[in-house]
């Protein structure tokens, strides 16, 4: 049946509900079987009824509408296995594989199925520890879904009343301070916050004191590790962080005396190890241009003193990234019916007559669509997430991050740092004067370029 579910996986919507249904029925029946008579051979079966269910899945995900309509087979099925205290635990990894479809693809998601949530954080705290990997994916998509819920839910646990936004962080820790985890567990962890903080904006200040707390915890066992993942995985907490909020991110580092320790070490660590990795650079250069929009004097003095190297480490990257991306997507992007936006060398030195910061063109907040696909890369997150999710998805030595699509994609990163140069400069004029005599020629005519790439992006959204 499998074998015929992937060879016309294209043609398979039409009796979803119907397969769903009778392979839901089939995994009950087997399952039963295997636990009242201890038959493996049924076991086993009621396992290949859950991968077919999950290939149906696959094969719709592109129509998710369709969900909905399955639900009432699959999560009673889902709540099962999560909810027995382990019972069930050889069939947990395609559980929270039916999971994650449930969660991702749908535009919305149901209160029946919210019921998962504190399901999982049970299952990860009392049996099923190792399987954090596989509940990452849906604890995001809860998270990213529907904030509000998230933020407003609560679990009755045997300590007490305990609300949804509490066990995410209770995951976190335990897992980054347990010496049974991997460094890839820790990652995987970390990245919850990230979800957090992107699509929480502005409603979980009173948590950027825990988020540091184990953040720069794990920073301080990690900052002369060889290899340099787990570090760059704190960092994008950071960068989230200062986004956010980011006068309290520097009052959360400054309290703890770490501003300049941290600052330095993220830049060492930008320079030299982030590779072509687009999200760290994205959020490293969120996190940085964030800094601008503090004035001066509420700035740290070795933040207010290092403002010189953040903006020309900012500028470096966000040049950098807008090349790798488009090298890395014109193929897909030529496809486009306007094709890729493309900046030349010559084109991005014509900075219009303007000398250092100076602007006077309004400040928006469009973005051009085509040169937004060419940051995203080749791919999207719903290929990647079924391709990981069907065990097509290598992720060898770098995790999920590199195919993990942000929250915060709706947000142009150089238009973000050039509209944030350009409002520092227009607010603190005197101090940016002296910040660029401070920069190297090079460095200012990096600014330049970023200011000349800003324009030509919002001009050709305008043609």
């Amino acid at each position: 049946l499998q074998v015929i579910i992937d060879k016309f996986g294209d043609h398979i919507e039409p009796h979803a509900q119907a397969l769903v249904a009778q392979l839901s029925n089939a995994f009950d029946q087997y399952c039963n079987a295997g636990e009242d008579d201890d038959d493996d051979d049924a076991a086993m079966a009621a396992a290949q009824c859950l991968e077919c269910i999950a290939t149906v899945l696959k094969g719709i995900c592109e129509k998710p509408e369709l969900y909905k309509s399955l639900e009432p087979q699959l999560i009673p099925l889902v709540l099962k296995i999560l909810g027995n205290d382990g019972d069930y635990i050889e069939y947990l990894e395609c559980a929270l594989d039916i999971l994650t479809f449930l969660t991702y693809f749908p535009e919305e998601i149901t209160p029946t199925l919210w019921q998962a949530f504190p399901l999982i954080y049970v299952a990860f705290d009392q049996w099923a520890y190792d399987y954090l990997s596989l509940m990452v994916p849906p604890l995001q998509a809860f998270i990213a879904k529907d904030p509000a819920a998230f933020l407003q839910g609560s679990a009755v646990l045997p300590e007490g009343t305990v609300t949804y936004a509490d066990l995410i962080f209770a995951i976190v820790a335990k897992t980054v301070s347990n010496d049974r985890s991997s460094e890839s567990e820790c990652r995987q962890a970390l990245s919850l916050f990230l979800s957090i903080l992107h699509s929480c904006h502005g409603l979980v200040d009173s948590y950027l004191p825990m988020i540091n707390e184990i953040s720069l915890g794990k920073l301080g066992q990690q900052v002369n590790s060889e290899n340099p993942l787990t570090r760059i995985a704190i960092y994008q907490v950071i960068g989230s962080a200062l986004y956010y909020n980011a006068p309290l991110e520097l009052a959360e580092l400054e309290k703890r005396g770490v501003t300049e320790q941290v600052f330095n070490k993220w830049i060492m660590d930008a320079e030299a190890s982030m590779g072509e990795k687009f999200l760290p650079r994205k959020l490293t250069i969120l996190g940085l241009a964030a800094i601008l929009t503090v004035p001066p004097t509420s700035m740290p003095v070795s933040i207010a003193n290092a403002i010189p190297v953040i903006i020309s480490q900012t500028v470096t990257l966000s040049m950098k990234l807008r090349e790798d991306a488009e090298k890395h997507a014109i193929e897909d992007v030529q496809d486009d019916q306007d094709g890729p936006i493309s900046f030349s060398a010559a084109q991005l030195e014509e900075d219009d007559g303007h000398e250092g910061f100076a602007e006077d063109e309004d400040v928006t907040n469009e973005v051009d669509e085509a040169y937004k696909k060419a940051l995203n890369g080749v791919s999207g997150w719903d290929s990647d997430i079924a391709k990981f999710l069907m065990g097509d998805f290598d992720d060898d030595g770098d995790d999920f991050d590199d195919e993990y699509i942000s929250y915060l994609d709706s947000v142009d990163e150089l238009l973000y740092l050039s509209d944030t140069m350009k409002a520092a400069f227009a607010q603190n004029p005197e101090f940016y004067q002296q910040i660029q005599q401070a920069m190297s020629p090079e460095a200012v005519a990096g600014v330049q370029k970023i200011f000349g790439a800003a324009n030509m992006i919002r001009s050709s959204q305008q043609q």
